[in-house]
C-alpha cells in the first residue's frame, strides 16, 4: 500500500523537462524581441513580466499535479461554468490589445488587462468534454449522440466568435474533433460533422465545392446514417456553399482583408498583408544559422509587428534561422509526443481523454501560429504556446503541465517513465 502511493507520486520529468526547454526558450526569445534600435510600445521589459509570470506558473503546476484526478473530474463541471461566466462578462465588458484593439478579448479591472477567459476556457472545456465522453458505455455512432460534446464546446465557441476572436474559436474545434476521435468515433461520422464547415471554405470554388458534394453524398450513402441525419447534411453542404458570399458579409472589414491577404499577402502590403511580408522577410532571411541571437535586423528595426507575441516565431527564425526553428519544432513535437504517450498509457478514460484534449490544444496553436508566420495560415492573432509573451497563456500552460503530470502518475505509464 505504501509503496504504491509512493510510485504514484513519481513525476513525468521528460515531459516537465520538455516544458521547462520550451519555457527558457521562450523567455529568451521575448528577451530579444524587446532589443530594438526603436522605441516599441510594451515590448521592452517584457521579459522580465513573463519570468515573473513563469516564476508563478511553477508551483500552481506542482499544486495541480498532486491534486487528486478524481477531483478534478468531479470540478470539471463547475470549472466550466465558471470558464463561460468569465467568457459572458468579458464579452459584455472586456476591451482589446494591440493589433486586436477592436476584439473584446481581455478582461480588464480599473484599467489592469488580466489576461484572457479564452485561454482559460480552452482546458476547461477540454476537462468538460472529457467529463461527458467518459460517462456513455460506448461511442456515439450517430450524429444525434454528439449534442452533447457539441453542446459542451459550442457554447463557449460562440461567445468566443461574439468577440470576436477566429484564432480561438478554431482551436476550440480542434479540441471537439480531437477528443471526439480519440473517444473512438468513426471517422465517416466525423466527416460528416466537418463537412459544412468544408463547404464553406470551399465554396470560392465552384469546382472544388462540386467535388466535395460529391464525395459527401458518396460517404452519407457509405455510412448509412439515419435518414434524417443524412438528408440534414446534404442539405446543410447546400446552404452553406450557397450562403458562402451572406457568411463573407457579416465578417468584419478586418477579418475579411486578413482572409483576402492569406491568398495574395500584395494585396494589401501596407495595411494586412504588412504583418505576413515582413515575417516571411524576417525567417527568410535567417539562413541555417541565423543573424545571432538578439541581432535581427527587421527585429531591430521593428518592422515586424507583435514580435514578442503572435509573431515570435518569425524571431526565432531570423536570429536563430534553420537550426533555431529546428530546435524549437523539435521541442514541440517531444512535448506533443509526450502528451499522446500520457494518454495512451492513462487507465483512466476520464485522463486519457483530457490528455489528448490538451494536446490537440497544443497542437492547433503550433500549426495555426507558425503557419501565419509563413502565410500556410490565415492571421489569426493566436500565440505560440511557452514562446509568446503573456502572462496569463503562460500560467494556463503550466497548469496543464501539471494536470498531464498527475494523469502521467495515475496511468500505466510510470513503469515507461522509470524504464526510460
Amino acid at each position: 500500500m505504501l509503496g504504491g502511493a509512493l510510485d504514484r507520486r513519481v513525476s513525468d520529468w521528460w515531459l516537465v523537462s520538455v516544458a521547462l526547454l520550451l519555457s527558457a526558450y521562450g523567455i529568451a526569445m521575448v528577451y530579444s524581441a524587446g532589443q530594438t534600435d526603436v522605441p516599441v510600445l510594451y515590448v521592452n521589459g517584457a521579459w522580465k513580466r513573463q519570468l515573473v509570470w513563469f516564476a508563478l506558473a511553477l508551483p500552481a503546476a506542482y499544486a495541480v499535479s498532486r491534486a487528486p484526478l478524481r477531483m478534478v473530474e468531479w470540478l470539471a463541471w463547475p470549472a466550466y461554468v465558471f470558464g463561460v461566466v468569465l467568457l459572458v462578462v468579458t464579452l459584455l465588458f472586456g476591451s482589446g490589445a494591440g493589433t486586436a484593439a477592436s476584439v473584446k478579448g481581455w478582461l480588464t479591472i480599473g484599467g489592469v488587462r488580466l489576461g484572457q477567459p479564452a485561454e482559460l476556457a480552452k482546458p476547461l472545456t477540454a476537462l468538460m468534454l472529457a467529463r461527458v465522453l467518459t460517462a456513455r458505455r460506448e461511442p456515439p455512432k450517430s450524429l444525434v449522440d454528439l449534442w452533447k460534446p457539441a453542446l459542451v464546446v459550442g457554447v463557449p465557441w460562440l461567445l468566443i466568435m461574439a468577440q470576436p476572436d477566429l484564432g480561438s474559436g478554431i482551436v476550440f474545434i480542434g479540441i471537439l474533433f480531437a477528443m471526439l476521435f480519440w473517444a473512438g468515433i468513426p471517422w465517416p461520422l466525423l466527416v460528416l460533422l466537418a463537412s459544412p464547415a468544408v463547404s464553406l471554405i470551399l465554396s470560392f470554388s465552384v469546382p472544388l465545392w462540386g467535388a466535395w458534394f460529391l464525395a459527401v453524398v458518396a460517404l452519407v450513402f457509405y455510412y448509412k446514417p439515419y435518414l434524417v441525419e443524412g438528408v440534414t447534411v446534404v442539405l446543410l453542404n447546400v446552404v452553406t456553399g450557397v450562403a458562402s458570399q451572406v457568411i463573407w458579409d457579416k465578417l468584419k472589414p478586418y477579418q475579411q482583408r486578413r482572409l483576402l491577404v492569406f491568398l495574395d499577402p500584395s494585396n494589401d502590403a501596407r495595411g494586412s498583408g504588412y504583418h505576413v511580408i515582413q515575417s516571411q522577410v524576417a525567417i527568410g532571411s535567417g539562413g541555417w544559422a541565423g543573424k545571432g541571437w538578439t541581432l535581427g535586423t527587421q527585429k531591430r528595426l521593428a518592422f515586424l509587428p507583435a514580435q514578442h507575441t503572435d509573431f515570435i516565431f518569425a524571431v526565432v527564425g531570423e536570429e536563430l534561422g534553420f537550426i533555431g526553428v529546428t530546435a524549437a519544432l523539435a521541442l514541440f513535437l517531444a512535448l506533443l509526443l509526450r502528451c499522446t504517450r500520457v494518454a495512451s498509457r492513462a487507465t483512466d478514460a476520464f485522463g486519457s481523454l483530457a490528455a489528448f484534449g490538451l494536446l490537440a490544444s497544443w497542437f492547433v496553436h503550433v500549426v495555426v501560429n507558425v503557419g501565419m508566420t509563413l502565410n500556410l495560415m490565415p492571421i489569426t492573432g493566436i500565440p505560440l504556446p511557452f514562446f509568446s509573451y503573456g502572462g496569463s497563456f503562460m500560467l494556463i500552460s503550466w497548469l496543464a503541465i501539471g494536470l498531464l503530470v498527475r494523469i502521467s502518475a495515475e496511468g500505466r505509464g510510470r513503469a515507461d517513465r522509470l524504464a526510460v
